[in-house]
């Protein structure tokens, strides 16, 4: 737990630093349909705050009668973000792990409880431990897939070096 949260708590600062400021240029372009620009990539962030880590974490901890999770929408960010600014989404992200990181260290989880189980509509039977280092390396996707597209915005202009950097060329 305390590797997972180390990561969970640097991750608003890392895109603050990352994309604080930056113009649209660099914010808006994508990688083709259905992929996610910088942009994108905050609003979805902010989604699983409201809608996937912890609202699944408390029906695996619950262990009611009703354990499957509700299918989670990868791209309700288009809708939830319009009209809000890069800025706003930030700022959002970091207020909402703010308060999903303190609700997780007050159930002092313990081993067994990391144990415990809910139902993915696609995986079936996964542990809470399991969804909250999903979260984790959810986050870390997610900002490399930002440095992805940032970084692909230069291609053409390094020239011969492209040879060396295979992040302009990953999927």
């Amino acid at each position: 737990m305390p590797d997972t949260l180390d990561i969970l708590e640097r991750t608003p600062h890392a895109l603050h630093g990352m994309l604080a400021g930056l113009s649209h240029r660099w914010t808006d372009p994508n990688e083709g349909p259905e992929t996610f620009s910088a942009f994108d990539n905050v609003g979805h962030l902010v989604h699983g705050e409201r809608a996937d880590w912890i609202p699944r974490a408390r029906i695996i901890l619950a262990q009611g009668p009703e354990q499957r999770f509700a299918p989670y929408d990868r791209f309700a960010q288009v809708h939830e973000s319009a009209g809000k600014t890069l800025a706003q989404l930030l700022d959002e992200f970091s207020m909402l792990r703010v308060a999903n990181l303190a609700e997780l260290r007050s159930w002092d989880l313990s081993a067994s409880q990391l144990a415990l189980t809910g139902e993915h509509p696609a995986f079936g039977r996964v542990t809470l431990q399991q969804l909250l280092a999903t979260w984790a390396v959810h986050d870390l996707g997610h900002t490399a897939q930002i440095a992805r597209v940032l970084a692909k915005q230069y291609r053409v202009e390094v020239g011969p070096w492209r040879a060396y950097l295979p992040i302009l060329d990953r999927p």
